[in-house]
């Protein structure tokens, strides 16, 4: 009798871990969104607007909030300081897999992955990162 108590109390909760760890991800973006851009992309005039409007914004990626720090002024340096990016492989970048849902949580924060952010960024990671 224990034992089946303990085999029923066993199996619910690991249908509960199931349910409780299957909600957090949205959605994940599978192909390589940047692969097609051809353009040579800037640091400062593609990717720090992008920052700028979903991300660096109050107790989210802002100074003394959530790293990295990707406000205009801090971007650059938290990003390859602390090894959220590696240059020519956006594939294994951290930054990449939080934005493209392979890594929780999803960035942007409640909204989900963005097909147009990622493709941007993964285009600029791929052509070396450069603090352009």
């Amino acid at each position: 009798m224990l034992t089946k108590k303990i085999a029923l109390l066993s199996g619910f909760m690991a249908i509960m871990m199931i349910a409780i760890t299957g909600c957090y991800k949205t959605s994940t973006i599978v192909v390589n969104p940047g692969s097609s851009i051809t353009e040579t992309m800037s640091f400062k005039t593609d990717i720090i607007p992008l920052f700028t409007t979903s991300c660096a914004k109050a107790g989210c990626h802002v100074a003394g909030a959530k790293n990295p720090d990707l406000t205009e002024a801090g971007a650059y340096k938290a990003l390859t300081d602390g090894s959220y990016i590696k240059a020519n492989d956006p594939d294994n970048s951290m930054l990449m897999l939080w934005m493209n849902g392979k890594k929780s949580p999803v960035m942007p924060m409640g909204a989900g992955p963005d097909e147009k952010i990622n493709a941007k960024i993964y285009a600029w990671i791929k052509q070396g990162a450069k603090n352009n």
